[in-house]
C-alpha cells in the first residue's frame, strides 16, 4: 500500500512540474518527450535510493526542477538537466549515454553540476588542498561556458537547505557554511534576490538558531503594525496612482530575519530601531510598449518611475539620505529600480521601490531573465551583460591548472560583492574598476608592464603612492621607473585578481631561480641524515613550513629562511621547544612577563581546564577556544581540527564558516563540559554620548552590580561621542547578555555589541 501511495505521489509531482512548464511557456512535442524521457531515466536510476529523510530520492530532482521553473523561470532544457543532475554522480549512467539521448548541451550542463569523482582526484599532501575547492573550481568553470550550470546548482542547493533537518549536526553546519561561503554570494551577483534571501535565512537557522528564533518571533509580533500601514499608507498611494491613470501592481514585504540580524550587527541597533522593516514595491505596466525600440522604452520607463516618485514624496516626507537611483545606473547584475524611504502616518519609515514590469522580472529572476530572452530571440543581437563580461574575465584565471584551487575560489569570491568605480585616464578614457582599487590595481588594469614598474601616480595632478585607494571620477596618470619591480609587500597593496596574479607570477618566476640551489641543499641534508627524498617527505616539508608550493619551499631553503635546525625538527631529528598551543588565545594575559600565578583562581582554571568535550575519537587532541570569536558558555559551538589541537568556534563565526566550507573533513562535534564554572575572556564595544560620570557608571555595573572582572577598558572621545572597548571575563552567554542590556540602559549609551 505504501509503495502505491509513493508511486502516486511521484506521478503527481511530475504532473505538477509539467503543468508549471506549460504555464511558463508553450512546450513543443520534442520538449514534452525530452522531459518525460529524463523523468523516466531518473526515476529508474534512483529507484533503489532514499534520502536521509526516508523519502524516495526521485523527489529531490523533481523538486529541483520545480524550483528551476517556478522560482527562476527556466525552461525545458533546465528541467531535463535538473531531473538528471545526480544520475552520473550516483548511478551507472554515463555522460556519453545522456549525450546520445539529449544532446551535447544537456550532457555538458549535467557534467558541470556533477562533483569530481574522489577516485580520480589526486589528493595532494598539503593542508591547503581542498576537494571542496576543486569542486567549486569545476562548477565555476562550467558556469563560464553555460550559466545554466550555476542556476541549477543554486536550485539544488536551495532544496538541500530546505530539507537539511534530517542530516547530522556537523553535516548541517558544513552544508550551511558552503552555502554562505559561495552560493549566497553567487545568487546575489546573479540577481536572484529571492533565492539569496531564503538561503540567508536557512543558513542562519542552523548556524545561529537562538538568535533566528528570537528575531522571527519579534517579526511575527509586528502583524498589527502591518495592517495599520495598509490602511493609512498603502490605501492613499493606491488612490493617488489611480487618480493619475497609472497601471500598476503593489507588493509589500517585511524585512527577512537574516536582514534584520545583519542590520542589528552592522549598525549596533536593537530590533525596534530598524527603520526600514517594511517595504513596498510599486510595479508599473507601460501601456502600448509593443513595437517601441529598446532605447525609447527605457526612456519612457524612467520618466514614469520618476513621476511616481514625485507623487509619493509629495504625499509623505522622504529621507534624502535613503534615495537610490538604480535606473540611471543599474547594478552589476542588471538590477534597475528607484528606492526611497518615507515616513508613514504611524511614525514608521517605509522603503518604497518603484520599477516597471520589465525591471521587476529582472529583479525577480536576475540574470536568468536575460539568458531566457536570448534563447527566445536567437536571431536578435543582444548586448552582452555585465555578468557575461565578468564571466569572461574570470575564465582565464580559473582555467590555470598550476594555481591552488582554494586561492582561486577566494579570488573569485572577492569579485562577487564588489561595487564599481569609474576612473579617467590622462586622455579622458573611462576605465571601470572594482571599488577599493588602488593605484597599483589601476596600473595593472592598463598593462602588466605598467604595473610591474609602477612607483605611484598623479591623481587629479596630486602625487600619491601605489597603495592610494581610488575614488570614482578621479583622473589618474601612472608614474613608472625601470628600477621598480614587484615584491611581497605589493600583494598587500592590491585588491584585484588580475594585479595579484601578475605579482604572484613575477615572484614565482623569481623564486624558480633558486629552485636547484634549494633542492641541492635539501638533498645534502637528507643524505647526511641517512634519508631519501620522496614525494611524501616533500609534502611533509610543505605542510610543516606552510609552503604553498615546491618552488616556495626550495626558495626558503636556498635563502636560509629554512635552516638545518628547522629541517631536523620537521623530521624529528632534534627536539623542539615545547609549544604552549593552549595558551595562544590568552597570550594577551602574559604581556610584560606576567605569568599565570598573578591571575585570579577562576582565571587560572580557565587556562588549565578545557571547558569543551569533543567526540571520543578525538580524545588525544586538546581543545581551545578560538581567539577570533571568543566563545562563552552557552554559545552554539563547533570544533575545527588544526595541527595537533581542536579550535572551538561559535557556529556563526566567519572563520569557522570559511573552514567548514573548504575543509569539511576537519569538522568535529563539540559540546560544553557540564557543571564547570569557568571564566571566559570576551569583549564588548560601546558608543555613547560623552558626559561626566559615564566611566564611573560603566565600571560600577561591571564590577559591583555584575561582579565581573575587567581585563582592560579603552575609551576614546571624538566630537562629543565616546567609542569604547571593554575586555572582561564572563561565565556564560546569559551573563553576557544581561551585562549588555544593563549597559544599554545607561543614559546616553547609543550602541552596545559583542566583539
Amino acid at each position: 500500500m505504501e509503495e502505491i501511495s509513493e508511486d502516486l505521489a511521484v506521478q503527481q509531482k511530475y504532473e505538477e512540474l509539467v503543468a508549471a512548464c506549460r504555464e511558463l511557456r508553450e512546450l513543443s512535442v520534442e520538449d514534452e518527450n525530452n522531459i518525460f524521457r529524463a523523468f523516466t531515466i531518473a526515476r529508474n536510476a534512483h529507484s533503489d535510493t532514499r534520502r536521509k529523510s526516508g523519502e524516495l530520492y526521485i523527489f529531490h530532482p523533481l523538486a529541483v526542477a520545480l524550483i528551476a521553473v517556478k522560482e527562476v523561470g527556466l525552461g525545458p532544457i533546465a528541467v531535463v538537466c535538473a531531473l538528471l543532475h545526480d544520475v552520473v554522480e550516483d548511478t551507472d549512467i554515463t555522460l556519453e549515454t545522456l549525450q546520445s539521448i539529449f544532446g551535447a548541451r544537456v550532457a555538458r550542463i549535467v557534467d558541470g553540476v556533477t562533483k569530481i569523482d574522489k577516485a580520480t582526484m589526486i589528493a595532494e599532501q598539503n593542508e591547503d588542498f581542498s576537494s571542496q575547492a576543486e569542486n567549486y573550481r569545476k562548477i565555476l568553470l562550467a558556469m563560464c561556458d553555460d550559466a545554466y550550470v550555476i542556476f541549477l546548482k543554486l536550485c539544488d542547493r536551495l532544496h538541500n537547505m530546505r530539507t537539511l533537518g534530517s542530516m547530522k549536526d556537523t553535516k548541517k553546519l558544513a552544508i550551511s557554511s558552503e552555502t554562505q561561503y559561495l552560493y549566497i554570494p553567487l545568487a546575489h551577483r546573479l540577481g536572484l534576490y529571492n533565492i539569496k534571501t531564503e538561503l540567508d535565512d536557512l543558513v542562519m537557522q542552523y548556524t545561529n538558531p537562538d538568535k533566528y528564533a528570537e528575531i522571527a518571533d519579534k517579526i511575527s509580533q509586528t502583524g498589527g503594525t502591518e495592517l495599520e500601514l495598509k490602511k493609512c499608507f498603502t490605501a492613499p498611494i493606491r488612490d493617488l496612482l489611480e487618480q493619475n491613470n497609472f497601471h500598476y501592481t503593489i507588493k509589500t514585504r517585511v524585512k527577512s530575519v537574516y536582514s534584520c540580524w545583519k542590520k542589528m550587527q552592522n549598525k549596533g541597533v536593537q530590533f525596534d530601531e530598524i527603520f526600514d522593516l517594511y517595504a513596498m514595491r510599486i510595479i508599473l505596466d507601460i501601456p502600448d510598449s509593443e513595437g517601441m525600440s529598446n532605447e525609447e522604452l527605457r526612456k519612457i520607463e524612467k520618466e514614469e518611475c520618476f513621476k511616481v516618485y514625485a507623487l509619493i514624496t509629495g504625499l509623505f516626507r522622504p529621507q534624502p539620505a535613503r534615495f537610490r537611483d538604480w535606473i540611471t545606473t543599474p547594478k552589476n547584475n542588471g538590477y534597475e529600480s528607484l528606492h526611497t524611504t518615507v515616513m508613514s502616518p504611524i511614525g514608521r519609515w517605509v522603503e518604497v521601490q518603484i520599477r516597471t514590469t520589465r525591471m521587476d522580472q529582472i529583479a525577480e529572476k536576475g540574470m536568468a531573465a536575460h539568458f531566457l530572452y536570448k534563447e527566445a530571440h536567437p536571431d536578435e543581437p543582444v548586448q552582452q551583460t555585465p555578468v557575461e563580461q565578468w564571466l569572461g574575465q574570470i575564465r582565464t584565471s580559473l582555467e590555470d591548472p598550476n594555481k591552488n584551487a582554494l586561492d582561486l575560489v577566494e579570488e573569485f569570491k572577492e569579485t562577487l560583492y564588489t561595487k564599481e568605480i569609474y576612473i579617467f585616464t590622462p586622455k579622458g578614457e573611462t576605465i571601470k574598476m572594482p571599488s577599493r582599487s588602488t593605484v597599483l590595481d589601476f596600473a595593472y588594469a592598463i598593462h602588466s608592464e605598467l604595473g610591474k614598474h609602477c612607483i605611484g601616480a598623479k591623481v587629479n595632478a596630486r602625487v600619491v603612492p601605489i597603495g592610494y585607494r581610488l575614488h570614482s571620477g578621479e583622473q589618474v596618470q601612472v608614474l613608472t621607473s625601470k628600477k621598480a619591480v614587484p615584491n611581497e609587500d605589493w600583494l598587500k597593496e592590491v585588491q584585484t585578481p588580475r594585479a595579484k596574479e601578475h605579482i604572484k607570477d613575477y615572484l614565482r618566476n623569481e623564486k624558480k631561480q633558486y629552485f636547484d640551489e634549494g633542492e641541492q641543499k635539501l638533498l645534502a641534508f637528507l643524505k647526511k641524515s641517512h634519508l631519501r627524498l620522496t614525494p611524501e617527505r616533500t609534502a611533509r616539508l610543505r605542510l610543516f613550513f606552510n609552503s604553498e608550493s615546491d618552488i616556495d619551499l626550495y626558495y626558503r631553503i636556498a635563502t636560509g629562511e629554512i635552516n638545518e635546525e628547522a629541517l631536523s625538527q620537521c623530521f624529528h631529528l632534534s627536539k623542539s621547544k615545547p609549544n604552549l598551543i593552549f595558551l595562544k588565545p590568552y597570550q594577551q594575559l602574559f604581556e610584560n612577563g606576567e605569568q599565570k600565578m598573578n591571575l585570579l583562581p577562576e582565571q587560572r582554571k580557565s587556562i588549565t581546564t578545557s571547558p569543551f568535550l569533543a567526540d571520543t575519537k578525538y580524545n588525544n587532541l586538546e581543545t581551545q577556544p578560538a581567539s577570533c570569536c571568543k566563545p562563552v558558555q552557552g554559545d552554539k559551538v563547533i570544533g575545527i581540527v588544526s595541527d595537533d589541537c581542536i579550535i572551538v568556534h561559535r557556529t556563526n563565526c566567519p572563520t569557522a564558516i570559511h573552514e567548514m566550507s573548504t575543509h569539511e573533513d576537519r569538522i568535529v562535534r563539540v559540546r560544553w563540559r557540564p557543571g564547570e564554572k569557568i571564566a571566559f575572556l570576551t569583549g564588548i564595544k560601546i558608543t555613547a554620548i560623552d558626559r561626566k560620570g559615564l566611566l564611573q557608571q560603566l565600571t560600577r555595573i561591571i564590577s559591583e552590580d555584575m561582579d565581573l572582572n575587567m581585563r582592560a577598558i579603552t575609551l576614546e572621545t571624538s566630537e562629543g561621542v565616546v567609542h569604547g572597548l571593554i575586555m572582561l571575563y564572563v561565565h556564560n552567554l546569559g551573563g553576557l547578555d544581561q551585562l549588555i542590556e544593563s549597559i544599554r540602559a545607561i543614559e546616553g549609551v547609543e550602541q552596545v555589541q559583542r566583539v
